[in-house]
């Protein structure tokens, strides 16, 4: 496994392009199932921590995420290796490019989900028991420090619990009808983002998407997603 590490964002892992079945034809928003293939790309190993994004905050005088300094997010100085969470897609976007880096595509998002599971429900298999991540059935309460629970495939963490992720492709609910092959980078424009991944309050499923205004952030209560960063390296956990 080929990975990289840089001091302001921590490690980043190679993700080997390929081609996978991406979405699925069972219900909702992320049908019809479709084949894809992405070219060869970094992603962070773990989900974007407070430190990393204090120091952001600090460097830019950017404004800090809604949740900070709330202990019941555990978002602040006193959670320095937990995720952070309340920022907006513009916050997250703005933080990868300070990192020299960008948000990944939705299809990026998922192929690295995948870890290189075929057919699977989840990245680390086709079930998900609290020992693989943090979701509402983990008993945790809230978001934990990143990198607690085992990785999948790709080496990556917390792909399937912890927080949702922010994606950089615009939201449209047919969209998979119509995308490209290659490297789709999602609708050309859009009211809405697409956020991906599982969260702490999130059930053993994904199987929708979650759409959040650009500009919003939210409360973090069951389908509202709290939504935290990934860089380049839709909803909770299950693969589709």
């Amino acid at each position: 496994m080929n990975t990289t590490s840089d001091s302001s964002s921590g490690e980043l892992v190679l993700i080997p392009g390929g081609d996978f079945l991406m979405g699925s034809d069972s219900e909702g928003d992320h049908c019809p199932a479709h084949n894809v293939y992405v070219d060869s790309f970094y992603m962070d190993r773990y989900e974007v921590t407070n430190a990393q994004y204090l120091a952001f905050c600090q460097a830019t005088d950017h404004r800090l995420p809604e949740f900070w300094a709330m202990s019941g997010f555990r978002c602040g100085p006193d959670y320095p290796n937990h995720p952070v969470i309340g920022v907006s897609w513009q916050d997250a976007a703005l933080y990868a490019e300070w990192c020299g880096k960008r948000l990944p595509t939705e299809a990026e998002w998922e192929y690295a989900a995948r870890g290189g599971l075929v057919g699977m429900n989840f990245p680390n298999g086709d079930s998900l028991h609290p020992s693989d991540g943090n979701y509402n059935q983990s008993g945790k309460g809230g978001p934990v420090a990143v990198g607690s629970y085992p990785a999948n495939g790709f080496g990556l963490h917390d792909m399937q619990g912890n927080v949702v992720e922010w994606v950089a492709d615009f939201y449209a609910a047919e969209y998979y009808a119509s995308s490209p092959a290659v490297n789709p980078q999602g609708p050309e424009n859009g009211r809405f983002r697409v956020i991906r991944g599982g969260g702490w309050h999130s059930g053993a499923s994904w199987k929708q998407k979650i759409e959040q205004n650009s500009g919003g952030k939210n409360d973090g209560y069951s389908g509202q997603a709290v939504p935290g960063v990934r860089k380049r390296g839709r909803k909770h956990s299950q693969l589709l």
